[in-house]
């Protein structure tokens, strides 16, 4: 049975460019704005928001190419800053995860693990509440996950 990968397509990717990268070069002015400024104890201000800028961008980075590789031997994690691999044996579930993030819904899969804190899948995350796009995903997980542990 090949390997199949679960991320972003390119239109999800794109979209989430334009959110992510709002909120970026947000911040990027706001370190301008200040660092233009006369206050004499701004650095630490502008060093605070510099910090978190580089977070988001490593954020949304993380977020957009993240991506996940179902193998036979379990789900192959590769993101920005780390790689892993949960095999089949540790996996207890595969959840939809739905939060209301300023008035707006976020629905994303998540591997329940037998033993361990539950991880977010990679490239799954959108706001729209009846994804088709998701729910492949999330059939096409549990149809691997089943094989793998039935046989």
């Amino acid at each position: 049975m090949p390997a199949v990968w679960i991320g972003f397509n390119s239109v999800d990717r794109q979209r989430a460019w334009w959110q992510n990268g709002l909120v970026t070069l947000a911040l990027t002015g706001t370190m301008v704005v200040m660092i233009l400024t006369n206050e004499p104890n701004k650095w630490w201000f502008v060093s605070g928001v510099g910090v978190l800028a580089v977070v988001a961008f490593v954020g949304t980075v993380n977020l957009i190419y993240g991506r996940v590789l179902l193998t036979a031997r379990g789900l192959e994690f590769r993101t920005f800053v780390s790689r892993r691999v949960i095999p089949w044996s540790e996996v207890a579930g595969i959840e939809t995860r739905r939060r209301v993030i300023r008035s707006r819904i976020l629905c994303d899969l998540r591997v329940v693990r037998v033993r361990g804190r539950a991880l977010t899948i990679p490239g799954t995350a959108t706001s729209r509440v009846m994804d088709a796009e998701l729910e492949r995903k999330q059939v096409a997980i549990q149809e691997r996950w089943s094989r793998a542990v039935n046989g």
